[in-house]
């Protein structure tokens, strides 16, 4: 089994552990010292397609938690050469009730062919992860500070809580679960929408050292009672309803099947905690199972505001996670307590450039890894504020983001690049009407963002002053792996820059062979970091064939990468989203980048579909910008938007017009469902019930043959 255990390495090892940050010693400091490449600096003029460059202001970098290429690559080389003491001295500003073993701080094997894959970080060590959250925020004389603004689906409707009264709000809710049996260990199903409430379900969970496993809601009855099966919960947490914009969606009825479901298959949970939502159902309305279900303001309220925190290993698990592919049961991702607590409070910190004044929204629902990350856990361990939002991007009208960020001088702004385009569709006058004038940080998630996006949420939510962290990270990792951080160098449109401190990505070829300096790959990380899962839930075999078998001793992130001269990173897509068109393999974020630059298309997206001539074809579904009527000419102007881009073999074989495109609530396009409209495989679409809005699919349907 190897260790990293902060060995300093021999002479060489360094350079070679650096090759892909070493580009950064020719990063200029300023706009203009390159020549021959259009730069602009940050709050001087607007990001346009000729600019290359966007350089950070003197007056932004001379505050930024890491100011300069030089210092991040200082800290960068330190976390690579000595993870030990990098890692260690970020963790002694946490609060552990028993000390690691200063010599095991990491112990990894990555290699299926040496063995099992293990990854431990602080392994000995006690923590506890809520404690850190909230406690630590109280103690250090913060218990005043607002820690989460609640906004609520309709405008007016609002709360908000103190750390102080965070706490209380815990404390109660961990003092019922431990009354009901609940304790270390145990699983706890969280089937709630974006209230206060769920937050502080997780975080009572963790208070206690049970395992919490929150799912977003608004998956379907069936989805929920695979969860249920799974992990096997003391109780579900849920509440009676909620309302999207004008559209009520009964939570409870959902969970009732599920447990109807999970019965089925031998799994009888007795319990159903339910919070009263109402702003969309009164109690009456409610079905009931007596014997089963409770009304949290019932019960919960009439707890103690004091609960003893339960210690627990760094290697305990803090939560599950299920991520579902588009064929066989929900993969159980398992995050451990202290290495996950340490690398999401630091990738927040400084990916964001956090500071104590900040106020945050993070526009991802807490269903997702993101709101587990950035929502909850990273802000709080932080000390941040958090603004927690209940209802939809567009409701009642595309200006409710900025009407929020208005509201509450929003400071730091992260979305999706799906939520992005679609703002972009409805036309800059929504976000215009409103001053923005507070944000300072903004952030991308999800999927790589194309320039056009990239440059439209710049210039005009950003008013062209406000650099952009397009992270890239996903489920698996716990927290953001290549990522900019504000001030300290200047970004590409549409890249994700540079690895985080402590994360070795690499990009390989189809035999697993590293490629050096400007190319294109499968994306590996070498080397673990604090914030890895351990497991799949019960299936660590399927761990180690899905993320480590593909490629001997590497992490496979499932994700194709270029890298250019620079050493700036460019995520292409899932290499499952890789169409081999006649022998050239053409990523599908790379199409869909192309069309969106088109200035008639809003949004589009790419699958790949059977050719009997080329092998596969590319199938492209193109949503235009409001009031644009499809015509045959717009096609063909799109295929030679593509084609003088890419090249005569990216062209696509198809495009089809598409109103809108099957999305999660949280703004994931669905692709499998798209595949299956291409492939006219439409007895196989499969379960739509997690869309936005399911009917979209039958327009898709329709307008097949257009």
């Amino acid at each position: 089994m190897g260790t990293a255990n902060g060995e300093q390495p021999a002479a060489g090892a360094s350079s070679d552990k650096l090759r892909h940050v070493e580009s950064m010693s020719q990063l200029p400091s300023g706009a203009g010292k390159i020549s021959g490449i259009n730069a602009v600096v940050l709050g001087e003029s607007l990001a346009a397609e000729e600019n290359d460059l966007i350089f950070p202001s003197p007056e932004f970098s001379a505050n930024a938690l890491v100011s300069s290429p030089n210092q991040y690559r200082e800290m960068y080389e330190r976390s690579i050469n000595d993870p030990a003491g990098f890692w260690s001295e970020i963790a002694e500003t946490f609060f552990w009730k028993e000390k690691w073993n200063p010599s095991e701080v990491c112990s990894e094997n990555l290699d299926v062919t040496k063995g099992p894959v293990e990854i431990s970080w602080f392994k000995g060590g006690k923590t506890n992860i809520c404690y850190n959250a909230v406690d630590r925020n109280i103690e250090s004389g913060n218990g005043d500070k607002i820690a989460m603004y609640w906004e609520g689906n309709e405008t007016g409707q609002d709360g908000k809580l103190t750390y102080s009264e965070l706490l209380e709000k815990v404390c109660q809710l961990a003092n019922y679960l431990k009354s009901v049996g609940v304790g270390k260990g145990d699983a706890v199903i969280i089937y709630l929408p974006m209230l206060l409430e769920l937050p502080i379900a997780m975080l009572a969970c963790a208070r206690i050292g049970a395992v919490h496993s929150v799912v977003f809601a608004g998956f379907s009855a069936d989805s929920l009672a695979q969860r249920i099966v799974d992990c096997k919960p003391k109780l579900v947490i849920t509440c009676n309803a909620v309302k999207r914009g004008v559209k009520p969606i009964f939570l409870k009825d959902i969970v009732d099947a599920a447990l109807v479901e999970s019965e089925k298959n031998g799994v009888s949970v007795g319990l159903c905690l339910t919070y009263e939502n109402q702003s969309a159902m009164k109690r009456d309305d409610t079905k009931w199972k007596a014997e089963r279900d409770v009304w949290w303001q019932d019960v919960v309220t009439k707890f103690p505001t004091k609960c003893d925190v339960e210690w627990v290993d760094a290697e305990d698990p803090l939560f599950l996670l299920y991520t579902s592919g588009s064929t066989g049961k929900p993969k159980g991702v398992l995050h451990t307590s202290g290495g996950y607590m340490l690398y999401t409070a630091t990738t927040f910190k400084y990916a964001f450039d956090y500071k104590p004044t900040d106020i945050y929204w993070c526009t991802a629902d807490c269903g997702w890894i993101t709101g587990h990350s950035y929502v909850t856990y990273g802000p709080l361990l932080n000390g941040a504020t958090v603004l927690v939002f209940e209802g939809t991007p567009n409701y009642p009208d595309s200006g409710r983001c900025w009407d929020i960020v208005d509201k509450y001088n929003v400071t730091i702004f992260y979305t999706a690049p799906t939520l992005v385009r679609s703002l972009m569709r409805d036309g800059t006058e929504y976000v215009t009407r409103y001053s923005r004038k507070s944000l300072r940080v903004l952030g991308s998630v999800g999927e790589p963002i194309n320039p056009s996006a990239w440059r439209w949420f710049y210039n005009i939510v950003g008013d062209s002053r406000c650099p952009i962290s397009d992270t890239w990270w996903q489920t698996e990792t716990g927290g953001f792996m290549i990522t900019p951080l504000p001030g300290a160098w200047h970004q590409k449109p549409g890249s994700a820059t540079f690895p985080f401190f402590g994360v070795q990505p690499v990009i390989v070829d189809e035999k697993g062979q590293e490629i050096e300096g400007e190319c294109s790959g499968y994306l590996c990380i070498k080397k673990s970091w604090p914030g890895a899962f351990r497991t799949l839930y019960g299936d660590h075999e399927r761990y180690e064939t899905t993320y480590f078998k593909p490629f001997a001793g590497y992490y496979f992130t499932g994700d194709g990468c270029s890298r250019d001269k620079d050493g700036y990173h460019w995520l292409t897509g899932r290499v499952d989203d890789v169409i081999n068109v006649s022998g050239h393999r053409i990523g599908t974020a790379e199409v869909e980048s192309a069309l969106v630059s088109h200035p008639q298309c809003a949004e589009a997206a790419v699958v790949g579909v059977e050719h009997e001539v080329k092998g596969q074809g590319i199938y492209a579904f193109v949503t235009l910008v409001d009031g644009v009527p499809y015509s045959e000419e717009l096609r063909k102007s799109l295929i030679i938007t593509v084609r003088n881009q890419i090249g005569a073999f990216a062209a696509p074989d198809k495009i089809h017009w598409a109103p809108g495109l099957p999305k999660t609530r949280s703004g994931k396009i669905m692709r499998r469902i798209l595949r299956k409209i291409a492939a006219r495989q439409l007895d196989e679409l499969g379960d739509i019930s997690t869309l936005a809005d399911p009917g979209v699919v039958d327009q898709l349907i329709a307008l097949s043959d257009c």
